[in-house]
């Protein structure tokens, strides 16, 4: 291979021309620069050729029988896997007219008859240059954005990492229970998961949405990284200045979690980690805060977060009570049915609660 010797491949050029001595003229040419060619008779031809062999460069003749060279440059052009393959067109008409209804359809060159082979063997070079050119380009971008994605995804790991370790400082503040995040993470997939397969929310609850909730659940309480251990850990009841200062966590929450995120890029997984923080609290029937937030206005990963959070500490000892087992907690959160909680929810809550944690 004389012209690209640093290819293992030999460089295809298909020639399309319905006259015999034009192909046979292309043919030898192309051999000579140390290219292989592929010839086709007509239009219909060239098609299935260059599909089937995807050469480097090809050259259509405009005037061929059953379709002519314009029809099959522009169905070239609409093929994804032929649209980037240069077309050289080579024609005895020489109009201008032609010569820009060739490079409107996506021709990069337009040759007249008779051949010159001198021309012909520059235009060829120049070509194969710019399309070999363009596919280490292409090649680079690939890289390029395969290198920005793996950097972008090592960010976001990054990101949870530093969100988890708050959540964990918040939790230990709390005293909770040392697998808390893991119970809480694994029962709101459980409850999203057979939500996912009712008629009332199957349309609602993807699986990306199963597994992003997963990871956002814990982050409900990352604002008690903020809130005094002496109220985090009284053992008596609150007091109304105190209750008022634990009920900022939510939105303190929140914001941590928009500080974070990178306004110019959606993520799913923050947006969804803030609307947890900022909801969980909220209750169905308007009652709850920061917002005051009511029935579906509550975004939906919050109303979950809300009964399977409410579970796990029901279940869990506290700093001011001991643990309640899985019946009375399942009892006591039904006299809040409607009120605090989707009553939805807590009905498909309690049919698979001998799965939860």
């Amino acid at each position: 291979m004389a012209e690209e010797g640093q290819k293992s491949e030999p460089v295809k050029i298909l020639v399309a021309d319905d006259v015999e001595i034009t192909r046979f003229v292309l043919r030898d040419i192309i051999q000579e620069m140390g290219y292989q060619p592929m010839l086709a008779e007509n239009g219909v031809q060239a098609l299935g050729m260059a599909e089937q062999i995807r050469p480097q460069l090809i050259i259509l003749d405009v005037s061929m029988p059953e379709i002519d060279g314009y029809t099959v440059c522009r169905q070239l052009k609409e093929r994804v896997e032929t649209r980037d393959i240069p077309v050289i067109f080579i024609s005895a008409f020489d109009d201008p007219a032609d010569v820009v209804e060739g490079f409107d359809l996506g021709g990069e060159d337009y040759i007249t008859k008779p051949v010159i082979p001198e021309v012909v063997k520059a235009r060829l070079r120049l070509h194969l240059k710019l399309h070999h050119a363009n596919e280490k380009l292409q090649e680079m971008n690939r890289r390029l954005q395969s290198s920005v994605e793996q950097q972008l995804r090592q960010l976001e790991i990054e990101k949870k990492n530093i969100l988890y370790a708050l959540i964990r400082v918040a939790r230990e503040n709390a005293c909770y229970d040392d697998n808390h995040m893991e119970r809480l993470c694994g029962n709101c997939r459980i409850l999203a998961e057979a939500m996912q397969l009712s008629v009332g929310f199957g349309k609602l609850i993807s699986d990306t949405f199963i597994e992003t909730l997963e990871l956002a659940a814990p982050l409900c309480d990352l604002g008690n990284v903020s809130i005094p251990i002496e109220i985090l850990q009284k053992k008596g009841a609150l007091l109304p200045e105190e209750q008022a200062v634990m009920r900022k966590h939510a939105a303190i929450g929140a914001r941590i979690l928009e500080d974070i995120r990178n306004t110019d890029d959606y993520n799913d997984f923050l947006q969804m980690s803030i609307e947890i923080a900022h909801y969980h609290h909220e209750n169905w029937d308007g009652s709850g805060y920061p917002c005051g937030l009511k029935e579906d206005e509550i975004p939906l990963s919050a109303q979950i977060v809300a009964v399977a959070g409410a579970y796990c500490a029901l279940t869990e000892s506290r700093s001011y009570r001991a643990s309640f087992n899985g019946e009375e907690a399942l009892a006591m959160m039904e006299t809040d049915a409607g009120k605090k909680y989707n009553p939805a929810i807590l009905e498909i809550f309690k049919k698979i609660h001998r799965q939860l944690r």
